[in-house]
């Protein structure tokens, strides 16, 4: 058995060592086979790019389709922008003046309350006694000041027949001072009574809207106890900072006060204005050191209460006009390794690559250019992704669409690309 296995083996070794030689002897060959292949291959790519070069130039041979708009110059006014608070006018919380019992609440929370409102009461029985009191005391003190008057007059008539001594005289006369000076006293007690008494009825001050009360009817409240808070919206105010560099150009446009500056608070995506026009109202006396940045306030009258405490605005203030800027659409800027630039649309129907300097946005769609372009030059809206310096273009109105390609383009088109088969195959 162990012989039978030894011949296996051999023979086995034999064949792994034939076959290792076959494999050696005939791979030139197939090298060569393979060699010739990958030549047939890249003669057949050469000859598809030269047919793709010479389709490709025939194609770029023709005008790309562009929309261009002119520069036009129009009055632009010039905004610094800013991030604003809205600011109550007035924000004044209500404390009763007097201790009691609150007897009545007057107002719905979120109404609209005015000046002179009573707004909630306490219990007055309590001061409307200490008053009664009061003013019975003025009245007794009152009617002795009469008495001692008519006292006086009638022993004034007597003293020169000399049936008054003059000393009781003086005595008459200065219990007339006395009497007069505890009714002046009376007055006065009689007048702060009757504070304490009006204190019971608690009045708005101002006109405003009421915020959540804190209190209900059959409390007993003190001076330190917070009723209500009511803030004043109409009008109201929109603080907002900016940076210290543009400090000398709000002062000169504002001349403290003397020229009326536009001031605009739009939403937070900035789609639309929340209210009238506002004003300018004062620039703050000093520049936070911290952030390097100035306060300003503007007042608006806020008629449909759109503005309201605490919220956050996009703040617009007008500070000047330039008169004859030159404008145009936002669109037509592209941003290069250099700056901005836009593509110009010269007389023979090709773009050159214009710089130009932005100078700011004029509403949603348009900027201001101070430099580099003239008024009337055309410049590209839409197709600059197709274009580079000296481009063949086909310059189209907004909204314009290109003409749809004839039967005579269409044979000139297979014309040209059957020519470059042609001499691709020869």
């Amino acid at each position: 058995m162990s012989r039978f296995w030894k011949i296996a083996l051999i023979v086995i070794a034999v064949l792994v060592v034939g076959g290792v030689a076959f494999r050696l002897l005939h791979k030139p060959e197939e090298a060569g086979a393979g060699h010739h292949r990958r030549g047939g291959s890249a003669q057949s790519g050469q000859a598809d790019q030269g047919q793709n070069q010479a389709g490709g130039n025939g194609q770029d041979n023709a005008p790309v389709p562009v929309t261009v708009e002119p520069t036009a110059k129009q009055s632009v006014p010039v905004y610094l922008t800013a991030l604003g608070t809205v600011t109550a006018l007035n924000n004044v919380t209500i404390n009763p003046q007097v201790a009691g019992q609150m007897w009545t609440i007057n107002f719905k929370e979120g109404q609209a309350v005015k000046k002179g409102d009573v707004i909630a009461q306490i219990d007055p029985r309590t001061f409307q006694a200490a008053y009664d009191q009061a003013a019975a005391k003025q009245k007794q003190d009152e009617a002795s000041l009469a008495t001692a008057i008519s006292t006086l007059d009638r022993n004034q008539k007597l003293v020169a027949n000399g049936y008054v001594a003059a000393l009781d005289m003086d005595t008459f006369r200065n219990n007339v001072a006395q009497l007069r000076a505890t009714v002046v006293a009376d007055e006065a007690s009689a007048r702060s009574a009757k504070v304490q008494l009006d204190f019971t009825k608690i009045i708005s001050p101002i006109d405003g809207v009421a915020g959540i009360r804190n209190v209900d009817p059959g409390n007993v409240v003190t001076t330190t106890t917070s009723i209500v808070t009511l803030t004043q919206i109409q009008p109201i105010y929109v603080i907002f900072n900016l940076p210290e560099q543009n400090l000398e150009t709000v002062r000169d446009a504002f001349q403290n006060g003397a020229n009326k500056l536009d001031v605009i608070a739009l939403d937070r995506s900035d789609a639309h204005p929340l209210d009238t026009t506002g004003f300018l109202q004062v620039v703050d006396n000093q520049i936070d050191t911290s952030t390097g940045t100035f306060k300003l306030r503007a007042e608006f009258n806020n008629p449909k209460s759109t503005l309201w405490p605490g919220q956050f605005v996009n703040v617009q203030l007008r500070v000047r006009t330039v008169a004859g800027g030159l404008v145009i659409p936002a669109q037509a800027v592209q941003r290069g390794p250099d700056g901005d630039f836009v593509y110009k649309l010269q007389s023979d129907q090709t773009v050159a690559m214009q710089p130009v300097t932005v100078a700011g946005e004029v509403g949603d769609s348009h900027v201001m250019v101070t430099s580099g372009l003239a008024e009337g030059d055309q410049v590209v809206t839409e197709g600059q992704f197709r274009l580079k310096p000296g481009s063949k273009v086909q310059a189209l109105k907004p909204g314009e669409v290109p003409p749809a390609p004839t039967a005579s383009d269409a044979d000139k088109k297979k014309g040209k690309q059957g020519g470059g088969r042609r001499g691709s195959n020869s």
